[in-house]
């Protein structure tokens, strides 16, 4: 009866963190849709960087 008892918790032990890992992704995705624009800024310029950088070590 106790290994079914643990068994039982494990599993229950199991689904939580399932569910908050649905939920974590849930505001990551939601995070990502609010700030998309910036994020996209902030790449972009990331980005423009390594290239002039890569331009100025070619040259």
């Amino acid at each position: 009866m106790r290994k079914i008892i643990n068994k039982l918790a494990n599993y229950q032990v199991d689904g939580v963190g399932v569910v908050e890992i649905i939920l974590i992704l849930v505001i990551l995705i939601g995070l990502v849709l609010i700030f998309k624009d910036q994020i996209t800024d902030i790449v972009n310029d990331a980005f423009d960087a390594i290239t002039q950088d890569a331009t100025d070590i070619i040259s």
